[in-house]
């Protein structure tokens, strides 16, 4: 995902500013830092993109799923439902907080399937985790009535999807809590950092706290502040802000291009006997980061990427095999493979994973080819790549 592609004079001066005042840290140092307070812009700037209460940055989007869950006080014992097809930092967050991860299947929206929630429900469900991968978005309604008929919270890992939106509310702002990621390949991007979002006082109050080792931020003197309850340090820097200070401003442009890139590929592929694209509910508009569909079985996509690869078709993946994002690799979850000793809960959460098939999640995931779209691609490339795209797949 591509904002690193649209660097400028904007994101220098933005970093400059921090560079010439000289205070790198988010918090203190008031005396010196003449006015700038980039975490604090940012955050505010993210309130109005994302139509929310509340912002806290923090160092990735990995902290960022750390501290909602933290945050709304899942813990020990507490049963999370996330889907088969995410990023390793989803249950790795689960596992942070002591909660255990329950991985359930998706269907052709590539995110969660309601009916495998409702399947997993147990009296130790406490909360589920949508992921809104590549761009796009599970069925948000069905998984909104799910939690209100059980009473679970519900958070939006929408870290590879700022700006798509759902019934015009954007991806993140829909759950208790939403987390960004703006590392070096999001949307737009700190370099590192990523945020945590809620319309909740008292979530984003602990979220405040927990990320700056339980520090509860009031007065002006550092060193005197006191510490409601324990907390760990997922600060973001001036210097991440600064650069995301700068994306977020851009981040209209971004999906402008991103759409008619999308568009004039999408158009393309129309023509390909066989091809589906991803399903995206009803009122649900993806960011456009990536092209998502489906061919006809494991086989001939995997031809297709093969096709790809030999005719210089770069940025399109087949998740299957991918080790990051999908169920299949990791052995390393499946086989509890923790440097320390894994609570007694985990471990009897995680214990049937290991032999677990996933067979509706194998059956999209197999046919599925997701492309990246660039931002640095002229009109004319675009639509030479659109062709070549239609011809390769129109051959198989």
């Amino acid at each position: 995902m591509p904002g690193f592609e649209l660097f400028g004079d904007l994101e220098r001066k933005e970093v400059n500013d921090v560079l010439d005042n000289g205070v790198l840290m988010r918090y203190g140092f008031d005396g010196m830092r003449n006015g700038h307070w980039k975490a604090k812009e940012l955050e505010s700037a993210l309130q109005t993109t994302l139509q929310t209460n509340h912002v806290q940055l923090v160092s990735s989007g990995t902290a960022a799923l750390s501290v909602a869950l933290a945050s709304a006080g899942i813990g020990a014992g507490d049963e999370v439902i996330l889907p088969t097809f995410t990023f390793v930092a989803s249950f790795e967050a689960v596992m942070q907080v002591g909660a255990t991860p329950v991985l359930v299947d998706i269907d052709d929206t590539l995110g969660l399937d309601p009916e495998a929630i409702q399947k997993a429900l147990t009296p130790n469900t406490k909360c589920i985790m949508v992921v809104q991968m590549c761009g796009g978005m599970a069925d948000m309604q069905a998984i909104l009535d799910i939690c209100k008929t059980n009473n679970l919270l519900l958070i939006e890992d929408a870290c590879q999807a700022i700006g798509a939106t759902f019934n015009n509310k954007p991806l993140g702002s829909i759950g208790d809590l939403g987390c960004f990621s703006f590392d070096f390949v999001k949307t737009i991007t700190c370099g590192e950092g990523g945020a945590v979002i809620t319309n909740n006082e008292y979530y984003y109050v602990n979220a405040d706290h927990y990320s700056d080792h339980g520090h509860d931020h009031v007065g002006n003197d550092r060193g005197a502040e006191t510490h409601p309850f324990l907390g760990y340090n997922y600060r973001i820097s001036e210097l991440h802000a600064a650069v995301g200070l700068a994306q977020v401003k851009r981040l209209p442009e971004i999906l402008n291009i991103q759409e008619r890139h999308f568009n004039i590929i999408k158009e393309s592929l129309k023509s390909v006997s066989g091809l589906t694209f991803r399903t995206v509910p009803q009122g649900g508009v993806e960011n456009y980061s990536f092209l998502s569909f489906f061919l006809k079985d494991l086989e001939t996509t995997q031809k297709a990427m093969t096709l790809f690869k030999e005719n210089g078709i770069d940025g399109c993946f087949h998740y299957f095999d991918n080790n990051w994002h999908y169920v299949r690799r990791w052995q390393h979850l499946t086989q509890q493979k923790s440097l320390f000793p894994l609570s007694q809960e985990i471990k009897n959460g995680l214990q049937d994973l290991e032999n677990k098939t996933f067979e509706a999640s194998d059956a999209i995931i197999a046919r599925n080819i997701s492309c990246l779209i660039k931002l640095s691609w002229t009109e004319d490339e675009v639509k030479a790549r659109a062709q070549k795209m239609a011809e390769l797949l129109g051959s198989l």
